[in-house]
């Protein structure tokens, strides 16, 4: 643990947006940085080596030094006192660990409060998730002492925020010469829902707090997502590699822009959003999807298509959010479509899809994946858009698979 005098950050999960971003803003805000995290080799190469190098790929290359950092097992004593001090805190876990790291947190809350330290703390929830704060908020209450809720609800905010920034996962060959290495695209923006703060807004560089948050929320995950998932399972099914490929593959792009521009109108109808500012916006994030340098793979994007089919996720999400303001998803539709024919055989989640199609057809995997009914508006245009890629020859129309030849 550092003894200096600067603020101290707890960032839960060191993995790629836990190094790759916030560790970057806190450094370049002058935090201290505990990394919590169960793999035990990187909890020793950070404690090792106290910073680690951040490749920038873009225009403006370069690589940085995060420094002042530091990591403790999230499995050890340590982890439970974690948060005595602690200025600020954050998790980049991915929705499948929160559960596990909501307990951890419950614990270190616990010792804050016993500790006598009565200061407010606001943790940033990074995570994929519509309302990820209030979610992990109420699994943390689950776990934590009776005698402790009103000092989880009256001190403690679990704050949302929008990730924005890209960071492809690290090949061995990438992190040849050195594991701690991330490479991350330019863009280093956090937006954060101004609400949900219980203490003062902490002077973090790159942080931007937003009133009527929910709208960028939902412009990440039906703008941002909805347009990389389209981009993905298209790209998965022309048989591109890298997202970079696909987006400049024009037939691909056209219903990527198309996609975006369905949610775009959907945001404007139920948000009063700007529409030149949600134009440029898309742009902006056409450019970045076809950034080469970040070797962004198709099967990183497509990876667990089981959660990204969810009926509040990207896909199916992103469509009833544009059929509620009365919006023809039918671009993103195709999207779903070609999300129901990803057949990766390394991915679990791909393979538990397949099985329902194989065995009982795309009807059946809407229901069961996407919740969705045969009388429901999108399962028609979902059919509509496995017609099409099956017209475009992009899929076998027998096997509703992608075309090996």
């Amino acid at each position: 643990m550092s003894c200096s005098a600067r603020p101290k950050a707890v960032q839960y999960g060191a993995g790629n947006i836990g190094r790759g971003f916030l560790g970057q803003l806190y450094a370049q805000s002058g935090y201290t940085t505990v990394f919590v995290d169960v793999d035990a080799e990187l909890v020793r190469l950070l404690n090792d080596r106290n910073e680690y190098p951040l490749k920038i790929a873009g225009k403006k290359k370069g690589t940085i030094r995060v420094a002042d950092v530091h990591a403790v097992d999230g499995r050890s004593p340590e982890a439970t006192v974690v948060l005595i001090n602690a200025d600020i805190a954050s998790t980049a876990v991915g929705v499948h660990a929160l559960d596990p790291v909501a307990r951890s947190i419950a614990g270190a809350l616990e010792k804050r409060f016993e500790s006598g330290n009565e200061t407010p703390l606001d943790i940033i929830v990074c995570e994929n998730l519509l309302d990820a704060g209030g979610y992990l908020k109420n699994k943390v209450r689950e776990h934590i002492a009776a005698e402790h809720a009103g000092a989880l609800d009256s001190r403690i905010g679990f704050v949302n925020a929008s990730i924005g920034r890209m960071v492809p996962i690290m090949t061995p060959e990438m992190r040849k010469g050195d594991p701690l290495l991330v490479v991350v695209e330019e863009y280093c923006r956090l937006p954060v829902d101004q609400a949900a703060f219980r203490g003062p807004i902490p002077p973090i560089e790159g942080l931007e707090p937003r009133e009527n948050f929910v709208a960028y929320v939902e412009r990440k995950l039906f703008v941002h997502n909805t347009g990389h998932a389209v981009a993905a399972y298209l790209g998965y099914l022309r048989g591109h590699t890298y997202i970079h490929e696909a987006v400049a593959d024009g037939e691909i792009l056209a219903f990527v822009e198309a996609a975006m521009a369905e949610s775009k109108l959907a945001l404007i109808r139920k948000h009063s959003m700007d529409e030149t500012e949600l134009n440029d916006h898309i742009a902006d994030l056409v450019r970045r999807f076809g950034n080469a340098a970040l070797e962004d793979t198709v099967a990183r994007v497509a990876n667990d298509p089981v959660r990204k089919l969810g009926p509040q996720d990207r896909l199916v999400g992103a469509a009833n959010n544009a059929v509620s303001q009365n919006v023809t998803p039918q671009a993103i539709s195709l999207g779903v479509a070609a999300a129901l024919c990803y057949d990766e055989p390394t991915d679990p989640e791909a393979v538990k899809v397949r099985d329902v199609v194989d065995a009982d057809g795309i009807e059946k995997a809407l229901e069961t994946f996407c919740e969705l009914t045969a009388d429901d508006v999108l399962t028609q245009l979902v059919l509509d858009g496995l017609q099409r890629l099956e017209n475009n020859g992009w899929i076998d129309p027998n096997t509703k698979r992608r075309r090996t030849s």
